[in-house]
């Protein structure tokens, strides 16, 4: 079956959110919602979720899943606004527990943060499936960007967060905590084992050089073509080598620290002081 899938461009972080909707009924699912956040003022705030509920609202679309692939580094999430507005359950890989205790111990929370994911709703695991109305989901456990990452295949539709971008920009960094180019690879190739037809929906775009438009939308098929990091045969030594040198001049993206305190916990923000105050931790020197 194919999805309907309309997409969201967050131009602030170069985020892709995405409604895929049954096409024969009304349900649908959320995948990957960005919580808008201006690091220099400390305020959130909710036009990019607001134009999801507008889109759902406008549709008369039923939210059954708000889906996350991974635990973001680059943007905060808006499943709890989300949740809260359209109902849904929150599902991210089992292997979050991993994330939190890893960042966890980075942020210094103490024993009440627990770490076990239950701040989700689900935890998939690989081979787990999902129903999105008629639509089957399929979880693959796409690790190497981060331990958690998932891949969720919907139909003819294949959503892989940051493990695969556009064939003309490549594939994730590596770099972070848990982060392996070597598994990175091998996860890339279960995505590549999929069908040629199956559509591929990119969880950001940088627009490579020589492209004006932003894009997100490809296929397997041309992912194993043209893919100037994975495709056309390139050998999984080639990649580590490459990937490891890229990762080395990277910046860390200039939301992590906020992001990965908030999506840790499922999107929500660290609980309240005694007078309602939220605050989040800047660690020095350890990330």
């Amino acid at each position: 079956m194919k999805p309907d899938v309309k997409a969201f461009f967050d131009e602030a972080t170069n985020t892709i959110s995405y409604v895929v909707k049954d096409p024969t009924g009304s349900a649908c699912a959320i995948v990957d919602s960005v919580l808008d956040f201006d690091y220099s003022s400390g305020r959130t705030d909710t036009r990019s979720a607001d134009a999801i509920i507008a889109h759902v609202e406008a549709e008369g679309l039923d939210v059954q899943w708000l889906l996350e692939s991974h635990v973001h580094a680059d943007h905060l999430s808006a499943a709890p606004y989300l949740q809260e507005r359209l109902g849904g359950k929150i599902g991210i890989g089992d292997r979050i527990t991993i994330v939190q205790d890893t960042f966890g111990k980075v942020f210094n929370e103490g024993t009440e943060f627990q770490r076990d994911g239950s701040q989700f709703d689900r935890l998939f695991v690989e081979g787990d499936s999902f129903h999105i109305g008629q639509l089957r989901g399929d979880v693959l456990h796409t690790p190497g960007h981060t331990p958690a990452c998932l891949t969720y295949v919907v139909g003819d539709a294949a959503f892989v967060g940051d493990t695969l971008f556009m064939p003309d920009f490549g594939t994730a960094r590596c770099d972070f905590p848990g982060g392996s180019s070597e598994t990175l690879f091998n996860s890339v190739q279960k995505i590549l084992a999929l069908p040629d037809e199956t559509r591929i929906f990119v969880g950001h775009d940088y627009k490579a050089p020589g492209r004006e438009d932003y894009a997100w939308e490809t296929t397997v098929g041309e992912q194993k073509a043209a893919n100037i990091h994975v495709g056309a045969g390139k050998s999984k030594d080639d990649f580590v080598k490459m990937r490891d040198a890229r990762d080395a001049t990277l910046a860390m993206p200039k939301l992590i620290i906020p992001s990965l305190q908030v999506n840790m916990r499922a999107g929500n923000m660290p609980e309240p002081d005694e007078k309602g105050d939220v605050f989040l931790k800047v660690p020095v020197n350890k990330i």
